[in-house]
């Protein structure tokens, strides 16, 4: 069992669920800016979270792994927040669709016309990318 000072609170949410709440020890994740990992008593700070795996980590339990595809990110000294536009748990994520959504990214940016949007081509590759990636 985890510290309990050295634990925080973690909660992810979307727009049509509480995806998860619980406490950590460390939270993993990607914004706009990097990879970032926090623990308690982090600065606080607000960021923009990117397509990417999301690991929580409580000392001696399993890790709790998801995957977050946009939102913002709150972090306070005692707490972490997730706004997620799409949060998805592996055994959630259809792996076939995803592979689908990859090659059809893959191919509006190898072939790319003024009709592509290339910013919104590249996202929907990272969200597949995460997608597979998670469900393996």
């Amino acid at each position: 069992m985890a510290d309990d000072s050295r634990v925080f609170q973690v909660e992810i949410i979307t727009p049509d669920r509480i995806f998860h709440t619980g406490g950590a020890t460390m939270i993993e994740f990607n914004t706009a800016a990097g990879e970032l990992g926090v623990y308690k008593r982090h600065i606080p700070l607000t960021t923009v979270l990117a397509p990417g795996i999301v690991k929580i980590h409580n000392d001696g339990e399993e890790d709790v792994v998801a995957a977050v595809h946009s939102g913002f990110a709150e972090i306070l000294p005692d707490k972490v927040t997730l706004l997620a536009e799409v949060a998805e748990w592996p055994q959630e994520i259809d792996k076939n669709r995803a592979e689908e959504a990859r090659k059809r990214a893959e191919e509006r940016l190898a072939h790319k016309t003024e009709a592509v949007d290339v910013k919104r081509a590249e996202f929907a590759l990272r969200k597949a990318l995460v997608r597979i990636d998670l469900s393996k």
